[in-house]
C-alpha cells in the first residue's frame, strides 16, 4: 500500500558521489530511495539533489526554537544543521541543551547537536552554568550528540592547556570531531592548534589564513552569517580546495533566516564560475561526510532527504523532503508550529542613572572599534565628553556609551564606550550578548540606555528600541534568547526594530547581531563583559583610561 512517503520524481538528478547529472526518476517507498532509473527520454528541466547542509549555526541566534527555525529553514533546502548549543548551555547549562534536541525531535528535520566546549566561554564573565569534564563526558556520549563543538579557548588549546586537552581527550573517546574558533590564526599557532586534533574552522576572514589552516588538515567553514561576511574572501577556495569547504552561517537572525540560507551561498557560488557539483558537494557531501551524518546523498537505500530546484542557474526550490515527507512547497512551510515550554535564567534588577555615571579622570579613554561584518573589533584612543563630571556619549562623534549588566543576579553593570555604531537618537538594548548573555545596551544618552536595559529586565530577556521615550520590544522568553512565537512573526517584528535602528541613525547592516558579539571576550581586540573592560590580546582585563 502506498502512503505519502512513496511516491516518484522525475527530472535531472544530481549524483554527487560520481559528480554528475543524469535523467531518470527518483523513486522513494517507506520514506527511502527505493531505486534511481535513468531515462534519456526525460524532458522535465527540474533539478533532484540531496537537501542543503548549513554546516555550523547556533540556532539560538534565530531567536527561535530548533522547531520553528526548521519550518523556516527548509523552505530553502535546508534539510540538516550541525548546530552548537552554546548560547542556550551558557544560560541554561545541560538541561538547555536537552531542551534543544527534544524540542528538535518534535519536526521532521535533522538537527545534529555538538555539545558545547567552553561554558562558560572565558573565567572574565558571569554566565549562567558551568561544563565541567562530567557535563562533556555526559553530552558527548549521547547518540544525538554528533561531536565537541568549537574550542573558542584557542590559546589554551595552542598552549596544550589540560583542561583543555582533556576536553578533546573525551570527544577522541567517543569518536567525535572537534570543531575549531581561531580567528587570525596562522603560522606555528596554527599548526599547534590544528595538530591538536581540531578539525575544522569557520573564523577564517582572510584567504592567506583558510589556506595556512587548510595546509594544517583543517576543513574550512566559509561563514556568511547576519554579522560576520567572509564569503568573498574565502569562495575561490572552490578553486582548487572544494573537498575542504564546508559552508556555514554560525549566526542568522530570524528576517535573514526568512530570505534565504545556505541556498544563496550555493546561488552566489555557482554565479561566480564555480563548478555546481564542487559547489554542492561542499553544501551537502562534505559535512554529511565530516560528520558522520544520517542525512541522505540521492543513493539507493538512503533517506529521502532531498530538494527540487528549477535549475542549478536560479536554483529556487521548489520542494524539501526530508524522510520522503514533504515539508516545504513552493516558498511555504509544511510542518506545524510546536506548542512548547519557556525555561528561563533570569534574576537581574533594575538600574538607575547614577549606576552607569562614570567619572571623568582627565585624558583619553580606550574605545571599542565595531566593523561591519566583522566580530573582531579595534581600539581608538579619544576625548570623551563630559557633562558635570560625567562621561556621556558623543554623537557629533559617533562615541557611544555602552553597558553590560550582569543578568544571573543582582550587579552594577560595566560601563564603556563603543565606535561606529552611527545611533543619533536613542538607545538599544539585548539579552543575546554572546556568550554569557548578559543584558548588552548601547544608546546616545544615558536616560535611554537606562530606559532600554530596564525594559530587558522587565520583560526577562529580548531586545528592545527606546526611541522619544518609548520602548519597542521583542520578548524572547526562551532563555532570553529564543521566541515560541510564530517564526515569521517573530521575522517581521525583528526587521520592525532593525528598521527603526537605521531610521535612527544605525549604519550597520546589523546592528542587533553587531552589538551581540561585543561581549564577546574570545575575538579580538577590545571587548566588554559583565566584568569590565577586556583586552582580547592580552587576554586580560584592561582600564577605561589611557
Amino acid at each position: 500500500m502506498e502512503t505519502k512517503n512513496d511516491f516518484t520524481l522525475s527530472g535531472q538528478i544530481v549524483d554527487l558521489i560520481n559528480e554528475k547529472v543524469i535523467k531518470g526518476r527518483v523513486h522513494v517507498k517507506n520514506g527511502k530511495i527505493q531505486s534511481i532509473e535513468e531515462d534519456a527520454s526525460i524532458t522535465q528541466t527540474q533539478v533532484i539533489l540531496p537537501g542543503l547542509i548549513d554546516a555550523h549555526i547556533h540556532v539560538e541566534s534565530s531567536m527561535l526554537i530548533p522547531s520553528e527555525f526548521a519550518r523556516l529553514a527548509v523552505v530553502h533546502g535546508t534539510v540538516a544543521t550541525v548546530s552548537d548549543p552554546h548560547e542556550v548551555a551558557n544560560v541554561l547549562g545541560i538541561d538547555g541543551v536537552k531542551f534543544m534536541i527534544e524540542n528538535g525531535k518534535k519536526v521532521p528535520f535533522k538537527f545534529y547537536f555538538g555539545a558545547p566546549s567552553c561554558v562558560p566561554a572565558t573565567p572574565f564573565e558571569t554566565a549562567g552554568a558551568q561544563f565541567s569534564e562530567k557535563e562533556l563526558d555526559e553530552l558527548l556520549s549521547m547518540d544525538e550528540i554528533a561531536y565537541l563543538s568549537e574550542m573558542m579557548n584557542f590559546p589554551g588549546v595552542i598552549n596544550r592547556m589540560p583542561s583543555e586537552m582533556k576536553k578533546i581527550e573525551i570527544a577522541r573517546k567517543y569518536h567525535k570531531p572537534v570543531d575549531g574558533h581561531a580567528p587570525g590564526i596562522k603560522g606555528e599557532d596554527a599548526q599547534k592548534y590544528a595538530s591538536a586534533g581540531i578539525s575544522t574552522d569557520h573564523e577564517c576572514s582572510t584567504m592567506e589564513e583558510a589556506l595556512e589552516k587548510i595546509k594544517y588538515g583543517m576543513k574550512i567553514q566559509i561563514r556568511e552569517g547576519s554579522a560576520a561576511k567572509n564569503f568573498e574572501a574565502l569562495i575561490d577556495l572552490m578553486k582548487d580546495h572544494a573537498d575542504k569547504v564546508l559552508f556555514c552561517s554560525d549566526d542568522r537572525h530570524p528576517n535573514d533566516l526568512a530570505a534565504g540560507h545556505i541556498n544563496d551561498l550555493v546561488k552566489r557560488a555557482i554565479a561566480k564560475g564555480h563548478d555546481p557539483l564542487k559547489v554542492l558537494k561542499s553544501a551537502i557531501l562534505n559535512p554529511v561526510v565530516h560528520y558522520k551524518m544520517d542525512v541522505g546523498l540521492l543513493r539507493e537505500g538512503d533517506p529521502a532527504d532531498m530538494i527540487v530546484v528549477d535549475n542549478l542557474e536560479d536554483f529556487s526550490v521548489l520542494a524539501t523532503y526530508i524522510n520522503g515527507e514533504k515539508v516545504a512547497e513552493n516558498g511555504l512551510p509544511l510542518i506545524s508550529s510546536v506548542i512548547e515550554q519557556m525555561p528561563n535564567n533570569f534574576h537581574a534588577e533594575t538600574i538607575t542613572l547614577e549606576d552607569i555615571r562614570v567619572e571623568d579622570k582627565g585624558g583619553d579613554i580606550k574605545v571599542i572599534v565595531s566593523y561591519d561584518g566583522e566580530l573582531i573589533t579595534g581600539t581608538a584612543h579619544a576625548r570623551p565628553k563630559v557633562v558635570q563630571g560625567n562621561l556621556v556619549s558623543d554623537t557629533e562623534n559617533d562615541i557611544l556609551k555602552m553597558v553590560v549588566l550582569n543578568r544571573y543576579e543582582k550587579a552594577k553593570p560595566a560601563v564603556g564606550f563603543i565606535k561606529n555604531i552611527g545611533l543619533k537618537e536613542g538607545a538599544f538594548a539585548s539579552s543575546v550578548a554572546h556568550d554569557s548573555h548578559n543584558i548588552l545596551a548601547v544608546g546616545t544618552s544615558d536616560e535611554a540606555i537606562v530606559q532600554a536595559v530596564n525594559a530587558i529586565v522587565k520583560s526577562k530577556g529580548g531586545v528592545v528600541v527606546v526611541k522619544d521615550g518609548e520602548e519597542h520590544t521583542l520578548s524572547l522568553p526562551v532563555a532570553g534568547l529564543m521566541s515560541v512565537e510564530n517564526g515569521y512573526q517573530v521575522a517581521s517584528r525583528y526587521e520592525t526594530l532593525d528598521k527603526m535602528l537605521h531610521d535612527m541613525g544605525a549604519t550597520l547592516r546589523a546592528p542587533f547581531m553587531t552589538l551581540s558579539f561585543m561581549a564577546l571576550l574570545v575575538i579580538p581586540e577590545l571587548k566588554l563583559s559583565d566584568k569590565g573592560l577586556f583586552d582580547g590580546k592580552t587576554f586580560s582585563f584592561t582600564s577605561l583610561y589611557d
